[in-house]
């Protein structure tokens, strides 16, 4: 998955179609975008191909579409703020089925440096190859090239993502990652699978569920691996303690145990909070004022629930971000979106921005975190993909990756 096709391979490019696979799904409010971020980061792509003179088609899809094609889930805004940020006309194609008549004659009526906007790509129906065997044909049709830039879709075998690359390797096309694959790739899959030493991972979030997979391979690549979050009290159970009402995955304890021992005999140091902060219940609204206290990790009282790592467990947990050389994240420590219950991630934050680490925050819950808490700016890398880099963290291939043309 290391060594793919790039936006650079593509020659001669002048007068030619490509098809660029971008991850427009933005956050809308009354037909407007909140958070163009996603959008910012497709435009150097996008504008590298502009300046060779390709005709450049762009496809992405946009929300879940569980109730059918509308006008609320439409890329018609991204259109528009892209003809913004580009500096000249997005054609939009607002045609429901996607590839239809109406995409034909707009890719038709198309001169070197256009750029034409697909209509969200789920408005088609079943995305996902099984189903979507017509619909890959045909958006491989309306190109020569095909680029894939949206990272954050690169975990799904869908239509749009994996299923046209076949199509466009059937008429002589070259299938390619854009730039911002590329910065994806080079960073979590470098982490991974060539880190600079000591290489240091920390996973957080709610569930050990989510996370069984990674909490495995990570153990075996890294040095150090520390644990935080609603995730802890299930390893801190495994130890025998007492957790009280704090989130508890029940029939992961085991689990956990298997993986102190394995972190042991492996001779991997994996740090768990040794005090934490609890309250009496979860806050409502998210962001209510909350009484709290600091107990010891092995006194957590029966009737209280444990919300964040405590002040002893944040020292013990940037000092062994201090020296490392190669840090991922994942997750946050607490109920970060509480003021009161954001310290522990706040800290975490704080101890990777001040290290000379290169410091990958693997999307999701902990790319809000950094965002929202202001440190975005000091971290080598923040991913765009949630579930992707979480499956990349795993070890797994991920069929956008890997569909991609190999140098």
């Amino acid at each position: 998955m290391l060594n793919k096709k790039t936006v650079e391979d593509l020659k001669d490019l002048n007068g030619k179609r490509v098809l660029v696979r971008c991850d427009f799904n933005v956050p809308l409010k009354n037909g407007e975008i909140t958070d163009e971020t996603r959008i910012v980061a497709a435009l150097p792509t996008i504008c590298k191909l502009i300046e060779e003179g390709a005709k450049v088609i762009l496809c992405s899809h946009l929300g879940k579409v569980k109730e059918g094609p509308n006008e609320k889930e439409s890329l018609a805004p991204v259109a528009k703020r892209l003809s913004e940020k580009l500096g000249k006309e997005v054609v939009f194609v607002p045609d429901y089925n996607v590839t239809g008549e109406a995409a034909t004659a707009a890719v038709a009526a198309m001169q070197p440096g256009d750029v034409v906007l697909l209509q969200n790509t789920r408005f088609r129906g079943k995305e996902e190859t099984k189903n979507g065997e017509e619909f890959s044909k045909e958006l491989a049709d309306l190109a020569d090239d095909y680029v894939c830039d949206a990272f954050g879709s690169s975990h799904r075998a869908h239509a749009s993502v994996e299923g046209v690359t076949k199509f466009i390797t059937a008429k002589g096309g070259t299938n390619a990652v854009g730039y911002l694959m590329q910065k994806e790739i080079d960073f979590l899959g470098n982490a991974v699978e060539n880190p600079v030493r000591p290489f240091v991972a920390i996973l957080g979030g709610a569930k050990v569920a989510d996370k069984l997979n990674v909490i495995n391979n990570l153990l075996e690549k890294c040095d150090t691996l520390i644990i935080g979050g609603g995730m802890a009290y299930t390893f801190l159970k495994a130890k025998g303690y007492e957790v009280g009402k704090s989130l508890l995955d029940e029939e992961k304890v085991e689990y956990c145990a298997d993986m102190i021992k394995k972190a042991e005999e492996l001779g991997k140091q994996l740090l768990l909070p040794v005090d934490t902060v609890v309250t009496d219940h979860f806050p409502d609204p998210i962001d209510a004022e909350i009484a709290i206290e600091v107990v010891d990790a092995d006194k957590i009282p029966a009737d209280k629930m444990g919300m964040d790592i405590g002040p002893k467990t944040r020292e013990c947990y940037a000092a062994a971000v201090k020296n490392a050389k190669t840090v991922v994240w994942n997750g946050p420590m607490g109920v970060f979106e509480n003021p009161t219950l954001a310290a522990g991630t706040i800290a975490v934050a704080k101890a990777l921005s001040e290290t000379d680490a290169t410091t990958i925050i693997g999307g999701g819950d902990s790319a809000a975190a950094v965002n929202q808490l202001g440190f975005a700016d000091k971290m080598s890398h923040i991913s765009t993909g949630g579930g992707a880099s979480l499956e990349f963290l795993e070890g797994k291939e991920l069929p956008g990756v890997v569909a991609a043309d190999d140098k």
